[in-house]
Formats: structure tokens, C-alpha cells, sequence
């Protein structure tokens, strides 16, 4: 087992640290000590079985070949042991394990000491899989930050810089479809800007001359050319980015088990050991017997059941997870999710699908609902905002044919006017139909999503709503989740409306919308305050530094790159059904792996007391340190059939 396995969040800060030298050397490095470890694993269990199962080598080779098998098993181990005396911390399970195999090797027991360290060999390299398994399928940390950007010059041509030299006031040139890399003041042209990705808002924004435009942002319509307010390290992604690393660092940690048992079960079964070796020894003369009899009880002692079963029984929660699309980083993460008493979540993308439909056709009169549609798709037919696309795109599934239209003229902020078979079609919001003189009757309870609103000749002929929507499983996960005892809460960037819609569509208890990142943190704290330990899921690069800051953070796969990063836990299928699965799976899991530590200790604690009386001979020693491991094992795979 790892003992030195790093808080998978301050992971993320080192990754993303490191993400800017992505071909740094040391990665070379880690891979060539990794196989070279194979190898030396590898040529130790050669040894170990050829001695062990032939029964040929004579002494003094085969305490020779042990000695050798031994040491290529348990160098880390011994390392680490005497690593920890040095630095003043000698009680913890690798010195009890160290002491435990050295004891056996004094009393001649040696394929039982080389055993030990090929048990403890063993549950590190499922560890070391189950992290790989989880984090290769994991995508890699993309940093948003632009490496370069086209800066427009004093002869109006443009060229390339590094971005972290733009300067205040530079002039940059964004093209139709390039990333917003540094916030400015747009100076020239007209676009619509996808911010999903730092604000949470689906829609996309208009931008024009004089507004201000923040980094992250893909411009969508138009090309740009923006005046810089604000350097590489002073914008909007640089601070999104700080923000997951501060919340790492500050992410509360949990110890593992074992470790904090460790440093009261060492000193005391080593200080029983001692005394059982000197003080009847002195009262009966009789050295060797207790000597021994120490020796046998400090290898019963040695954790190895522990060492091996509990991180395999996160290693099968995490497997049946992945199975199911669910990605645990670690163990560390099934555990906490186990304590989890509040399910907070975004809206687009992780409730909702984060795409705009056709909701609802409503004619005014004695149009048609197809023929609105018709003749609304007709006009928006050659525009590339969102809303108009998915128009267009609900007349092609229904399969009607488009109006050529003689001209366009589209509004910004507004809609479209065109002109359609000699009748002026207007298509667009409130402030377009006050400007064609249309009266737009007022509905008592409108329906949830944006209204577009179809004109013709001046002639209201009626509504289209038009909505992101809710993902079909959202409304059954929330009420699993409440089966769970969680409560679910929304904090959205949305607007106020939207998102009480889908918090009374899903059942959601609580709701909070027109957030910005740092107010979902402050939310997020609260609601920890509140009710206990919080997962949060999301999808965006906004939700990275709340999603870095949960005790669980959750996102879905079909997200942004940092928020996949950030996470703890990632559900490929970006379905909502994922989350109260998850939360069952770790349930399971953590009393899998409570059970093994109870049925390993309480065997443990049988046998020492036999041991300590002398009826516990060196084969019960195996069965309660190598058979109770393997009992261990048993109980943990079976999570890997559940269904």
C-alpha cells in the first residue's frame, strides 16, 4: 500500500502546475522507476517460488536466495521504516512490519518473512492499478490560459505573441470561433460569446463596440478586435485557475485508518512483544522458548490483512463504479462520499442537457402552429445565434420545406425582420414587435424558456418558447438522492426564473441563481455549515474552484476540461441517475472495507492472545497475518459482482 500518496486535490494543484512544461523529463523518469520496480518485483517472487516450491536448494543457498527475494520485496518497506526512525516517527506499520519479518527471519521462518513482504508487494500493485484505472481514463488538465494571441500592429497587420506579453492596451484580434484570451474592451466588430464555460449563463452574449468582454469566452459570430484592460495574470481564467488551486490546498484531508491505528497498535504490540521476551525469561531461565514465542506473536501482529484488504476493497468500489461510467480519483473520495449530507448542483449541463429546443408553439389566431414554425425558420434560416438555430433545426425534424426569403435584417439585442413571399416577417423578442407597431398579447402564466415572438405583415400570428432541457433522469435522481437522507440544492448562474423552474420541475430543496463562481463557493460554505459534509457537481470551468473547494466534487464528463480535473469523482455519462449511484456504490464500499477491518483485527486479537500463552504455533501466525488477507480479499471482490 502507498503510504506516501499525496491529497488527490493537491494533485490537481501539481498538475496544473505542471501543465505548463508538459514535456518535462521527469514523467520519463517516473516511468523508467516504475518498470525498473516491476523488474525488481518481479526476480523477487522468481526467487521466492524457487526456493519455497522446490524444496531442492540445500542450506546455506537457500537461506541465501530468501535473503536476496527478500530484500528486492521489501526495500521500500525497509526504507521507509528506517526513514521514519530517522525522522522521528519509528511506530507506524511499516517499522511494525519491518520488525515483525525481521523476527522471523531470527527465529528461521524465512519463507514466511519473504511472504509477508510479497502480500504487502502485492496490495501495492493493486493500489497502484486502481489509481491508474481511475486517472487513465480521466482526460488531462487543459489550462485555458492562451499561450499566444494576435496582437494588431501600428501598420494595421497583426502578429503572434506570447500571450503573458500583451499589455494593457494592446489591440487583439479574435476570430469566429477562437477563445476570448485576456479581458478587454471590444474597440471594433459585432458578436455573439459563448461564456458557458466562465459565467454558467447558456446564452450566448452580444457583444459590440465599448463592451467589455471577459477571457475565456468563444466568440461564436464575428470577428473582434479588443483593447486589453487586464494582463495574462490578472484575467479572468488566471483567477478561476488560482482559485483551484487555493481550494485544493485548502480541501480538509483524511487520514487513513490504518495510519492513525498504527501509531497506537505498534508501540503496544511491540512493547508486549519485548516484555514477553525478557520478563518471564528472567523468571524461568528459559530464553530461547520466549524469545521465541515474541517473535511468533510479533508476525501474528504484522498488519498485512489491513495493508492489503482495505485499499483492495476501495480498489472493487472503484471498479464497480467504473462499470457503471462512474470514475472515483481515489479511495479517498468513495470515503468521503460515504459522509455526504448535502447534494449541491449546477444547472446547465448537469441538471439540464445545456442544448435549446422548441418547447411550445402557441398561434395567436388561426395560424398554425407548423406554418409559424415554417415561417420563423424561414427568416432565422441564415443566422448563427443558438436560439435561431434550434428554430431551424425543430422545422427540419418535422420536415418543412423553408421559405426563400428576398432580404434580412437582423437586429442586434432584437431579432430578425425579412422579407418572405411579399409579406414582412418579423421574429424576435418584446423590444423588436414595439418596434414593428405589433400588440403582443400578455399571457397569465407563461411557459417556462425564452418566447420568441412571430409577426406577420404587423400581425402578431403567435409564440415560440424555446428552452434548455431538463435531462430525463434529473427529476428521479433528486428523489433517490433524498432517499439517500441527502438533501439536493441548485446554485446556477442563470437567471432567477429559469432556475426556480427546474428546481420545482426536479424537487430540488433548495435554489440560489445569478451566481458568479466565487459567490457558488460562498453558497457552497454555507450549505457545509448547514447540513454537514457537501458534493457538488458540475460541468463548467466556473464550477472548477467550487468543485476543488466540496468535500466531494463531482462533474460531469461531457464538461469542461478543468472542471473534469478538479473533480474527485467524474460520471462519463454526464447522466444524473450517476450521482445517487454513486453515493451507493461508496456506501457499499466503505462497509466492505469497515468489515475487513474488524473481522482482521478481531482474528488478530484470537490469535495474539494464543500466541502470548503459547497455543498459537507459527501456522496459525500464517493464517491470521496470510489467510485472514485472503478472506479479506474474497469480501472485497464481491463488490465487483454487485449489481
Amino acid at each position: 500500500m502507498n503510504k506516501d500518496s499525496i491529497p488527490v486535490m493537491e494533485e490537481v494543484y501539481v498538475s496544473v502546475k505542471h501543465h505548463e512544461s508538459a514535456h518535462c523529463s521527469c514523467c520519463n523518469h517516473d516511468h523508467a522507476e516504475k518498470k525498473r520496480n516491476i523488474w525488481i518485483g518481479g526476480l523477487g517472487i522468481a526467487l521466492f517460488l524457487l526456493t519455497f516450491i522446490s524444496g531442492v536448494i540445500s542450506e546455506p543457498y537457500d537461506i541465501i536466495l530468501y535473503s536476496i527475494a527478500y530484500l528486492l520485496l521489501g526495500k521500500d518497506i525497509l526504507q521507509s521504516a528506517v526513514s521514519n526512525m530517522i525522522h522521528g516517527r519509528p511506530f507506524d506499520e511499516t517499522f511494525l512490519m519491518a520488525a515483525a519479518t525481521l523476527g522471523a527471519f531470527a527465529i528461521g521462518e524465512y519463507p514466511e518473512a519473504v511472504g509477508v513482504m510479497l502480500f504487502s508487494r502485492i496490495g501495492e500493485a493493486f493500489e497502484e492499478r486502481a489509481v491508474d484505472k481511475s486517472r487513465g481514463q480521466i482526460m488531462k488538465a487543459v489550462d485555458l490560459r492562451p499561450q499566444s494571441v494576435q496582437r494588431i500592429t501600428k501598420k494595421n497587420d497583426w502578429e503572434t505573441i506570447p500571450a503573458a506579453e500583451a499589455d494593457i492596451g494592446d489591440i487583439l484580434l479574435v476570430r469566429v470561433g477562437d477563445r476570448i484570451p485576456l479581458d478587454g474592451t471590444v474597440i471594433e466588430g459585432r458578436s455573439f460569446i459563448d461564456t458557458s464555460a466562465v459565467t454558467g449563463e447558456p446564452v450566448p452574449v452580444l457583444c459590440e463596440e465599448g463592451h467589455r468582454v471577459m477571457s475565456g469566452g468563444i466568440n461564436i459570430s464575428g470577428v473582434l478586435k479588443i483593447e486589453v484592460i487586464k494582463r495574462l495574470s490578472e484575467s479572468m481564467v488566471t483567477k478561476i485557475l488560482e482559485s483551484v488551486e487555493t481550494a485544493a490546498a485548502n480541501k480538509p484531508k483524511l487520514d487513513r485508518f490504518i495510519t492513525r491505528f498504527s501509531r497506537v497498535y505498534t508501540p503496544v504490540v511491540v512493547g508486549i512483544a519485548v516484555m514477553t521476551a525478557f520478563i518471564p525469561s528472567m523468571i524461568t531461565g528459559e530464553w530461547h522458548q520466549w524469545i521465541y514465542i515474541a517473535l511468533t506473536f510479533l508476525v501474528i501482529s504484522c498488519p498485512c490483512a489491513l495493508v492489503l484488504s482495505v485499499p483492495l476493497s476501495f480498489f472493487a468500489g472503484i471498479g464497480a463504479a467504473s462499470k457503471q461510467g462512474i470514475l472515483f480519483k481515489s479511495g479517498n473520495a468513495v470515503e468521503q462520499m460515504k459522509r455526504i449530507k448535502a447534494v449541491v448542483m449546477d444547472k446547465t449541463g448537469t441538471v439540464t442537457k445545456g442544448v435549446f429546443t422548441v418547447q411550445d408553439i402557441i398561434p395567436a389566431g388561426s395560424a398554425e402552429s407548423d406554418e409559424i414554425l415554417r415561417m420563423c425558420a424561414s427568416a432565422e434560416q441564415h443566422s448563427l445565434h443558438p436560439i435561431a438555430r434550434s428554430v431551424v433545426m425543430a422545422a427540419k425534424n418535422k420536415n418543412l420545406v423553408l421559405y426563400k426569403t428576398v432580404q434580412n435584417q437582423e437586429i442586434a439585442g432584437e431579432g430578425i425582420i425579412a422579407e418572405i413571399m411579399g409579406s414582412t416577417v418579423s421574429c424576435g423578442n418584446k423590444k423588436l414587435m414595439d418596434r414593428c407597431d405589433v400588440m403582443v398579447p400578455v399571457i397569465q402564466d407563461p411557459a417556462y424558456g425564452s418566447e420568441l415572438f412571430v409577426a406577420v405583415d404587423h400581425i402578431f400570428w403567435g409564440r415560440i418558447i424555446i428552452s434548455d432541457t431538463i435531462k430525463p433522469d434529473a427529476a428521479a435522481a433528486v428523489r433517490k438522492i433524498h432517499e439517500l437522507g441527502a438533501v439536493t440544492a441548485m446554485l446556477t448562474g442563470d437567471s432567477q426564473d429559469a432556475a426556480a423552474y427546474i428546481a420545482r420541475q426536479t424537487g430540488m430543496n433548495e435554489m440560489k441563481a445569478k451566481l458568479l463562481p466565487q459567490d457558488k463557493v460562498e453558497h457552497m460554505a454555507a450549505l457545509r455549515k448547514k447540513y454537514g459534509p457537501v458534493m457538488f457537481v458540475g460541468d463548467g470551468i466556473n464550477d472548477a474552484p467550487v468543485l476543488a473547494g466540496a468535500d466531494v466534487g463531482a462533474a460531469m464528463g461531457s464538461g469542461a476540461d478543468a472542471a473534469v480535473e478538479a473533480a474527485d469523482v467524474v460520471f462519463l455519462n454526464s447522466q444524473m441517475s450517476a450521482v445517487p449511484q454513486a453515493m451507493h456504490i461508496a456506501r457499499e464500499t466503505v462497509d466492505i472495507a469497515t468489515q475487513n477491518i474488524v473481522f482482521a483485527l478481531g482474528i488478530k486479537a484470537i490469535i495474539m492472545v494464543l500466541g502470548l500463552f503459547g497455543y498459537a504455533s507459527m501456522w496459525a501466525a500464517v493464517f491470521a497475518d496470510s489467510g485472514v488477507a485472503a478472506l479479506c480479499v474474497l469480501n472485497a471482490a464481491r463488490m465487483l459482482y454487485k449489481k
